[in-house]
């Protein structure tokens, strides 16, 4: 079908072009509003500033589209193939992405606010400043992804994966991780007060001057995590594994550290839990007593009963 032939047709009132054939061509600024696109192969098209809000793009292919500042909220695009999309600037509140292929792609200052993406592809895809506040991601492909200052408070990212993954300075308070692999990523400065990371894979993350407080890590392993300047007031880290993990200059005052493994963890100029009795199943390490574990030389400073 010709660009042409296809905006006669919406001009005349027609929405229903599933299965259509349009590579390459320029649809920049158009408005395209409630289309069906079902199964279509729009490999490469410029959709540009496009508005497609409630657009049915189940299935399409759209590798190498351009859809940046495009209007596509409440758009459906489950098992879309955005593979190396560009999508920068676009406005997706509330759309449909479950299942879509988003390896590749370019969703740099998108939002997606309350939008659907569980068991999405984004492997790769630069995420930069994305808003994907109060979205579902369930089970999502963030591996080697860029999320710097993403927004993603209150998300559902539970059993995501995301190796080697770049949250430096991310939002993500309140946000469900749940059984998420974050192993080897960066979260530098990141801010997860409020989080749920039950039994969270956080293995060697880089967690410097994050903020923590009141966040949940019940049964984490944070084996060899860098927990340096991190704000942990009030965390729970009931059963969690810290071993090897740097907590220099970290404050745990008020935490639940029942349980906890610090077998070789850095604790100098470290702010515990007050005094008593949960200091000492603090200082306990899989029920042996503290006097026979060696800490190496650190300084501890408690916060006050």
């Amino acid at each position: 079908m010709k660009v042409s032939q296809l905006l006669k047709l919406y001009e005349q009132g027609n929405r229903d072009f599933p299965r259509i054939k349009l590579e390459q061509v320029d649809l920049s600024r158009r408005v395209l509003i409630a289309v069906n696109f079902e199964h279509s192969q729009l490999i490469g098209v410029n959709f540009s500033r496009c508005f497609l809000t409630k657009c049915n793009l189940t299935k399409a292919s759209l590798n190498w589209a351009n859809l940046s500042f495009v209007k596509l909220s409440e758009g459906n695009l489950q098992q879309a193939n955005l593979t190396k999309a560009n999508l920068s600037g676009a406005f997706m509140v509330c759309c449909q992405l479950k299942k879509a292929n988003l390896s590749g792609a370019n969703l740099s200052h998108a939002n997606l606010r309350q939008g659907n993406l569980s068991q999405a592809n984004l492997s790769g895809a630069n995420l930069h400043r994305v808003n994907l506040r109060q979205a579902n991601l369930e089970r999502v492909n963030f591996n080697w992804c860029n999320l710097s200052q993403a927004i993603l408070s209150h998300a559902n990212l539970r059993e995501i994966c995301c190796y080697q993954g770049n949250l430096a300075m991310a939002f993500l308070k309140g946000a469900n991780l749940i059984k998420a692999d974050l192993e080897n990523s960066n979260l530098e400065n990141a801010r997860l007060s409020g989080a749920n990371l039950t039994n969270t894979n956080l293995r060697y993350v880089n967690f410097t001057n994050a903020r923590l407080c009141k966040a949940n890590l019940e049964g984490a392993d944070l084996t060899g995590a860098n927990l340096s300047g991190v704000s942990l007031e009030a965390a729970n880290l009931t059963g969690a594994n810290l071993e090897g993990a740097n907590l220099e200059g970290a404050n745990l005052s008020g935490a639940q550290l029942n349980q906890t493994n610090l077998k070789n963890a850095l604790l100098e100029n470290t702010t515990l839990p007050h005094s008593g009795e949960q200091n000492l199943i603090f200082l306990s390490l899989n029920g042996e007593d503290s006097e026979q574990e060696n800490y190496g030389d650190f300084s501890l400073s408690f916060q006050p009963s």
